[in-house]
Formats: structure tokens, sequence, C-alpha cells
């Protein structure tokens, strides 16, 4: 038997439906982290569905760096407002303001890119293959390849996630989405860097936010 506190812990901790939660736990005898295993499965199938959904609820967050030598604001999307406060909407929204606080990102995805800042880099790897000495006729290919380099580093949901490298951050929100089930999206973010544009010494930030985080 399937007590009422116990569907309203595996709620709050994975902020699946009611109904949700108590089918796992009914499926899982009972064993919270076994339930909570059977939500993610049951979420990474149907996150494909979720895609197409309205997510207009959500958090913006903020990642102030040690000595507020970085600020960032986040906006992050979901579909209720349920879920967006539960503690672990909160801590994935403070991973994704940390995250651009240490790799910074210039877009959410690759469909942002500045055309103008693509010509540019273009131009610029251009003559750099040619400068390298290659043959005119390999240059455009390898300008190619390392232009959609580029795009991953830029783009936010292309990034190796700073807290597990071996996942991108769009990987990340998969897994959000399977865990919470429901559509999670990030919308924007602004960084902030102290100095930004004045002349200075340069520091390791991302080595910096690293050693804050304990990583």
């Amino acid at each position: 038997m399937v007590s009422a506190s116990d569907v309203k812990t595996l709620r709050e901790r994975s902020g699946a439906g009611m109904m949700d939660c108590k089918n796992a736990l009914q499926e899982a005898n009972g064993d919270m982290e076994k339930a909570s295993e059977l939500l993610r499965e049951k979420g990474l199938a149907a996150a494909v569905k979720k895609a197409g959904r309205i997510a207009a609820e959500g958090v913006v967050g903020s990642y102030i760096h040690m000595g507020g030598k970085i600020g960032v604001l986040v906006e992050v999307n979901c579909e209720t407002d349920f879920v967006a406060k539960t503690d672990a909407f909160q801590a994935f929204v403070k991973d994704v303001a940390m995250h651009i606080a240490a790799a910074n990102p210039m877009y959410v995805s690759e469909e942002e890119v500045d055309p103008a800042v693509l010509e540019k880099e273009k131009e610029i790897l251009t003559a750099q293959a040619l400068n390298e000495g290659k043959p005119a006729n390999v240059v455009e290919k390898m300008v190619e390849g390392r232009i959609k380099k580029f795009k991953k580093e830029i783009c936010l949901l292309d990034q190796p996630f700073v807290k597990d490298p071996d996942k991108t951050v769009q990987e990340l929100v998969n897994d959000q989405v399977a865990t919470i089930g429901e559509k999670i999206s990030i919308r924007r973010f602004t960084r902030y860097e102290m100095g930004e544009g004045l002349e200075k010494r340069q520091d390791d930030f991302q080595k910096e936010v690293m050693e804050q985080a304990g990583l």
C-alpha cells in the first residue's frame, strides 16, 4: 500500500504528477529510489513528445562569482509553477547559471547565431588555413568543419557541461525533462564580466568558478 506522504515526497523530489508518482511507487513496491528511476525512464521516452508543449512558467536564476567578478542572469522555462518552485528545478537553474559564468557562451542555440559573426569567423579561419599552406581546394572543407566546431563552442546547449564534461548542456536539459516530466527550455541569459571591454589582466575565470564550486 502506497502512502499519501510517500507520493507527496516523490512528487516534491521529482516534480512529476501525483498519479505518475503513485503508479511509480506501486510498480516499485514502495521503493522511493526505484520509483524515481522509473519516472526518469518514462520521462526520457516522453521527452520528444513534450518538445511541442508550451513552457511559460519558470524562474529567472542568477549566479554571482566570488568577489563579484562575473554575474549571470538566466531565464529557464517549464510548464507549471509547481515544478518551477521545486528544489530540483531551482538547483538545475543554478547549475545552468554557473555553467554560463564559467564557459561564457554567446548564444543559447545554433539557431540564434548571428550570420555576421559566422561570416567574420569564416574569413579569419580561411586566412588561417591559407597561411598554414593548405591547398586552396581543401581550404573550403577545412573551414566548414571549423565553423561547425566554432558554433558548438559558442552555443550554450552544445557546450560540455562544466560539472560533467561527458554530457552537453542539451543532454542535461533532456535529463531534467525525463526527471521532472515537463518541457524545459533555456530561453535567454545575460552574462556580465567586471571590467569587460576595459584593458585589464585576464584571469582564468572558468578555473576559478570550478574551484569555487569545489570541482
